[in-house]
């Protein structure tokens, strides 16, 4: 009886559990995704709170609002290049209709980059996608946010006036390049701007000599840059902060 038993284990009971191990998973539907990555050329890095937002949209018709079949919002954005995956429902993709894929990156609710140039597609059948979009000026208040590639003319070092016939000057180029002139020599060096953190490298200059008050200043500036460790742009004027948030320089927009 026992050994009648033991075989009804291995031979009936057995072959149920191997059955059931062999189950497969209940399928689910298929997710068809657009991927890709954003990018931009401008040598400028992105807040902490910047927010891409990524569309495949259905463009069909010139002259009705674009047709979203799918989106990928990522916040924090990160840097770029930002990579994304945007799932659809394939079956909502038609012949003979025309698709493209939009990006914007806005910081605060303003809009920083958006790609201008349409990026069309077949959602089908696209491999990964490079989507290059360009900052926007549209207006006074979006060129605010980037202290790059202009004129900055110092009105106060440390809480002081500048010299009223020698006030320092200062660019930051996109490639992170600095120049200006003191009050009396001109100077050159390198900046690292990330978001409003910025840091200068070592500052190199024509050695002139000036009359004393100048020179003076000058070295002050200098020190000024050295300290440097954030900046914010408020009504048109750039301003420096050391480490501990004090206000050190205090710049207005060249003509």
């Amino acid at each position: 009886m026992l050994s009648k038993l033991a075989e009804f284990l291995v031979f009936g009971f057995m072959p149920l559990v191997v059955g059931m191990l062999a189950v497969p998973a209940v399928a689910t539907a298929d997710e068809t995704l657009v991927t890709g990555e954003v990018l931009y050329r401008e040598r400028i890095a992105l807040p902490a709170n910047a927010v891409l937002s990524v569309q495949l949209a259905d463009v069909s018709l010139a002259d009705a609002p674009a047709r979203i079949l799918g989106e990928q919002k990522i916040d924090p954005a990160g840097q770029v290049p930002i990579r994304f995956a945007i799932p659809f429902d394939p079956t909502a993709i038609k012949t003979n209709m025309t698709y493209a894929l939009q990006a914007r990156i806005s910081v605060d609710d303003q809009l920083w980059f958006i790609n201008d140039v349409r990026h069309t597609l077949d959602p089908l059948t696209a491999g990964p996608q490079t989507i290059q979009v360009k900052m926007v000026r549209q207006s006074a208040a979006t060129e605010e946010v980037t202290i790059f590639d202009r004129d900055w003319v110092a009105e106060e070092i440390d809480g002081a006036a500048a010299h009223d016939k020698a006030k320092p000057t200062l660019r930051i180029g996109t490639d992170g390049k600095v120049s200006g002139r003191g009050g009396c020599n001109g100077f050159f060096g390198s900046a690292k701007v990330d978001g409003s953190k910025v840091q200068f490298g070592q500052i190199g200059s024509t050695e002139m000599a000036c009359e004393q008050a100048v020179m003076d200043q000058e070295h002050r500036f200098h020190q000024a840059l050295e300290r440097a460790a954030t900046f914010k742009i408020e009504d048109g004027k750039l301003l420096v902060a050391d480490k501990d948030g004090k206000d050190i320089l205090r710049f207005a927009a060249g003509s």
